[in-house]
Protein backbone atom coordinates (compact mmCIF):
# COMPACT_ATOMS: atom_id res chain seq x y z
CA UNK A 1 0.00 0.00 0.00
CA UNK A 2 1.11 3.72 -0.34
CA UNK A 3 1.41 6.13 2.27
CA UNK A 4 -1.36 8.29 2.89
CA UNK A 5 -1.57 10.88 4.84
CA UNK A 6 -4.42 13.35 6.63
CA UNK A 7 -4.99 15.77 9.22
CA UNK A 8 -7.45 16.68 12.18
CA UNK A 9 -7.57 20.07 13.05
CA UNK A 10 -10.60 21.67 15.53
CA UNK A 11 -10.81 23.93 18.82
CA UNK A 12 -9.40 22.73 22.25
CA UNK A 13 -11.20 19.98 23.83
CA UNK A 14 -13.32 19.01 20.55
CA UNK A 15 -12.40 15.45 20.27
CA UNK A 16 -9.31 15.36 17.67
CA UNK A 17 -7.07 12.94 19.95
CA UNK A 18 -10.04 11.09 20.80
CA UNK A 19 -10.83 10.19 17.29
CA UNK A 20 -7.52 9.72 16.09
CA UNK A 21 -7.27 6.84 18.88
CA UNK A 22 -10.43 5.17 17.44
CA UNK A 23 -9.44 5.58 14.19
CA UNK A 24 -6.49 3.89 15.01
CA UNK A 25 -7.73 1.02 16.98
CA UNK A 26 -10.12 0.57 14.18
CA UNK A 27 -7.94 0.22 11.76
CA UNK A 28 -4.61 -1.27 13.08
CA UNK A 29 -4.90 -4.69 12.11
CA UNK A 30 -5.29 -4.03 8.28
CA UNK A 31 -2.72 -1.08 7.97
CA UNK A 32 0.62 0.21 9.99
CA UNK A 33 -0.57 3.51 11.47
CA UNK A 34 1.91 6.22 12.63
CA UNK A 35 0.60 10.07 14.40
CA UNK A 36 1.92 13.27 14.28
CA UNK A 37 0.76 15.57 17.09
CA UNK A 38 1.52 19.06 16.99
CA UNK A 39 2.28 20.43 20.59
CA UNK A 40 2.61 24.24 20.03
CA UNK A 41 2.31 25.05 23.33
CA UNK A 42 5.32 23.09 24.21
CA UNK A 43 3.16 21.81 27.39
CA UNK A 44 3.39 18.03 26.27
CA UNK A 45 4.87 15.46 29.28
CA UNK A 46 6.96 12.65 27.78
CA UNK A 47 9.03 10.79 30.53
CA UNK A 48 8.90 10.36 34.07
CA UNK A 49 11.38 12.52 36.50
CA UNK A 50 14.09 10.13 37.94
CA UNK A 51 14.28 7.83 35.00
CA UNK A 52 17.11 7.05 32.65
CA UNK A 53 15.58 8.12 30.02
CA UNK A 54 14.34 11.03 31.39
CA UNK A 55 18.11 11.96 33.00
CA UNK A 56 19.13 11.28 29.20
CA UNK A 57 17.16 14.22 28.47
CA UNK A 58 17.84 16.40 30.73
CA UNK A 59 21.19 16.65 28.93
CA UNK A 60 19.80 18.74 26.25
CA UNK A 61 21.31 15.53 23.82
CA UNK A 62 18.64 13.79 21.22
CA UNK A 63 17.62 10.86 23.02
CA UNK A 64 16.93 7.21 21.44
CA UNK A 65 15.48 4.89 23.62
CA UNK A 66 15.18 1.35 22.26
CA UNK A 67 13.60 -1.88 23.10
CA UNK A 68 12.80 -5.48 22.11
CA UNK A 69 9.10 -3.87 21.40
CA UNK A 70 9.26 0.06 20.88
CA UNK A 71 11.53 2.92 20.28
CA UNK A 72 11.37 6.38 21.61
CA UNK A 73 13.21 9.72 20.42
CA UNK A 74 13.59 12.58 22.11
CA UNK A 75 14.95 15.33 20.44
CA UNK A 76 15.58 19.04 21.88
CA UNK A 77 15.04 20.98 18.31
CA UNK A 78 12.45 21.04 15.66
CA UNK A 79 12.44 18.55 13.31
CA UNK A 80 11.15 18.75 9.90
CA UNK A 81 8.35 17.11 8.94
CA UNK A 82 9.92 15.33 6.01
CA UNK A 83 11.90 14.18 8.87
CA UNK A 84 9.92 13.09 11.15
CA UNK A 85 8.16 10.80 8.63
CA UNK A 86 11.35 9.98 7.63
CA UNK A 87 11.73 8.63 11.04
CA UNK A 88 7.98 6.71 10.86
CA UNK A 89 8.40 5.24 7.73
CA UNK A 90 7.12 2.70 6.88
CA UNK A 91 3.36 2.88 7.27
CA UNK A 92 0.11 3.29 5.60
CA UNK A 93 -1.70 5.78 7.06
CA UNK A 94 -0.55 8.83 8.70
CA UNK A 95 -2.78 10.86 11.17
CA UNK A 96 -1.48 14.67 11.92
CA UNK A 97 -3.21 16.52 14.98
CA UNK A 98 -3.00 19.95 14.02
CA UNK A 99 -0.16 21.32 11.83
CA UNK A 100 -2.55 23.72 9.79
CA UNK A 101 -0.23 24.74 7.54
CA UNK A 102 0.26 21.40 5.80
CA UNK A 103 -1.23 20.82 2.62
CA UNK A 104 -2.87 17.42 3.70
CA UNK A 105 -6.65 16.57 3.69
CA UNK A 106 -8.14 18.23 6.80
CA UNK A 107 -11.05 17.14 8.78
CA UNK A 108 -11.54 19.86 11.29
CA UNK A 109 -13.44 18.01 14.74
CA UNK A 110 -16.61 20.18 15.98
CA UNK A 111 -18.76 20.17 19.18
CA UNK A 112 -21.22 22.48 20.27
CA UNK A 113 -20.21 24.97 17.40
CA UNK A 114 -18.70 25.49 14.19
CA UNK A 115 -15.89 27.86 14.17
CA UNK A 116 -16.35 28.93 10.25
CA UNK A 117 -13.30 30.03 10.23
CA UNK A 118 -11.16 26.31 9.91
CA UNK A 119 -13.73 25.90 6.86
CA UNK A 120 -11.52 27.09 4.26
CA UNK A 121 -8.72 24.53 4.99
CA UNK A 122 -10.85 21.50 5.34
CA UNK A 123 -11.95 19.17 3.24
CA UNK A 124 -14.53 17.79 5.90
CA UNK A 125 -16.02 18.18 9.00
CA UNK A 126 -16.60 15.44 12.11
CA UNK A 127 -19.68 16.80 14.25
CA UNK A 128 -22.24 14.96 17.04
CA UNK A 129 -25.56 15.78 17.70
CA UNK A 130 -25.27 19.31 19.46
CA UNK A 131 -24.61 20.72 16.20
CA UNK A 132 -27.09 21.97 14.08
CA UNK A 133 -25.75 23.01 10.90
CA UNK A 134 -29.55 24.46 9.78
CA UNK A 135 -27.44 27.36 11.88
CA UNK A 136 -24.37 27.61 9.25
CA UNK A 137 -23.68 28.36 5.75
CA UNK A 138 -21.68 25.21 4.47
CA UNK A 139 -19.46 25.05 1.68
CA UNK A 140 -21.02 22.16 -0.48
CA UNK A 141 -17.39 20.70 -1.08
CA UNK A 142 -16.88 20.11 2.44
CA UNK A 143 -18.12 16.86 3.68
CA UNK A 144 -20.26 15.91 6.94
CA UNK A 145 -19.10 13.66 8.96
CA UNK A 146 -20.38 11.93 12.14
CA UNK A 147 -17.85 12.26 15.14
CA UNK A 148 -19.34 9.14 16.89
CA UNK A 149 -19.53 7.13 13.59
CA UNK A 150 -15.61 6.24 13.64
CA UNK A 151 -16.50 3.55 10.57
CA UNK A 152 -17.65 6.71 8.43
CA UNK A 153 -14.53 8.94 9.21
CA UNK A 154 -12.40 6.03 8.47
CA UNK A 155 -13.56 5.42 5.09
CA UNK A 156 -13.53 8.91 4.27
CA UNK A 157 -9.98 8.89 5.22
CA UNK A 158 -9.01 6.01 2.87
CA UNK A 159 -10.85 7.76 -0.22
CA UNK A 160 -9.67 11.20 0.51
CA UNK A 161 -6.05 11.18 2.51
CA UNK A 162 -3.19 12.29 0.70
CA UNK A 163 -0.21 9.97 -0.77
CA UNK A 164 2.72 11.17 0.58
CA UNK A 165 5.03 8.63 -0.83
Amino acid sequence: MKSLAVAFTGPSNSGKTTLIVKLSTLLKDRYKIAIIKHDPKDKAVFDIENKDSYKFSQTGANVAVTSPKRTTYFFHDNQTLKSIISTLLPFDILFVEGLKELELPRVAIFRDEIDESYLPYCKAIAIDESINLKNYNMPENIAVLDLNNEKMVADWVLKNAKEIR
